[in-house]
């Protein structure tokens, strides 16, 4: 093990490290025997605010104790604890502890959104629950990592492009909000326009960024024929051979997709992940 430095306080971080290997099971990976909290629990009541924002060999320590795959446990634990707070404050700790902003999305907070998604699919969670885990997973890919990647030129690998709102006329965006969460957790880079989206926003922005899919909401009856503008902007565009075009909300049926010349029809945002991929010709 490495020397270790005296910390800012003056309690010895080596000390501190053989007092925690005392108190548990000697390992590599001391955290695989223990819970998180137990690390979490002994540093804080050990360490100060201080230490862990410390030195480059304070944060050593912390790597010790709390390996890439705990620092990953955590992060969907938060997720699945449907805490915001939990959520901001343990993505907060990943990006202190140097970890890499696009792992913390796919191998963190996108994997808790998949769990969610699947318990969903099998009867376990509720839309409440959907609504929960992805709220708090956007907002701090929002505020926290995507200014970290833009700051770090990093890229994340996608499946595709979809631009995604709710249809003109239309201010609902909970089940969009959702839909578009779960596509980003299924590996999809995800233009979210927003609510009460002007057909020809949709359109520009599609051909903007080369779209794979176009995913327009609406749910409200008054506003389904803005969901058939969509469909005739990108004929009149010249690329609607280049674009899927799906089709949401509580009044949309597969009949009517069909009927106004969409690509696809999901229920809900697992049935849309399965859709969309099945429309690109990926493999679920």
């Amino acid at each position: 093990m490495p020397r270790l430095t005296t910390n800012p306080d003056g309690a010895d971080l080596k000390d501190l490290m053989l007092s925690f290997e005392t108190q548990h099971e000697r390992s590599d990976e001391l955290i695989a025997a223990k819970p998180l909290n137990d690390c979490y629990g002994f540093l804080r009541s050990n360490t100060s605010a201080k230490t862990v924002k410390g030195k480059p060999n304070d944060i050593r320590v912390w790597r010790i104790l709390l390996s890439q795959e705990a620092i990953y446990e955590n992060l969907v634990n938060a997720v699945l604890s449907f805490d915001p707070d939990r959520v901001a404050q343990v993505t907060k700790k990943a990006l202190d502890l140097g970890e890499d902003p696009v792992k913390i999305i796919d191998q963190g907070l996108t994997k808790a959104l998949r769990i969610v998604g699947k318990k969903f699919e099998d009867g376990e969670f509720f839309i409440m629950h959907l609504v929960a885990a992805a709220e708090p997973v956007q907002r701090v890919i929002k505020d926290l990592l995507e200014p970290e990647i833009l700051r770090r030129k990093v890229q994340r690998k996608t499946l595709g492009k979809i631009v995604l709102g709710t249809v003109a006329g239309d201010i609902h965006d909970i089940g969009k909000n959702i839909v578009g969460a779960m596509w980003f957790a299924a590996g999809f880079e995800i233009y979210d326009l927003g609510k009460d989206v002007p057909t020809e926003q949709f359109v520009n922005k599609a051909t903007e960024v080369n779209a794979n899919i176009v995913g327009a909401s609406a749910l409200l009856s008054t506003s389904l024929p803005m969901q058939k503008e969509i469909v005739k902007a990108t004929v009149t565009a010249g690329f609607r051979d280049r674009v899927k075009l799906m089709f949401g909300g509580a009044p949309v049926t597969d009949e009517w997709a069909k009927e106004i010349g969409g690509d696809g029809y999901a229920e809900d945002a697992v049935e849309a992940v399965k859709v969309a991929k099945r429309l690109l010709g990926i493999e679920a």
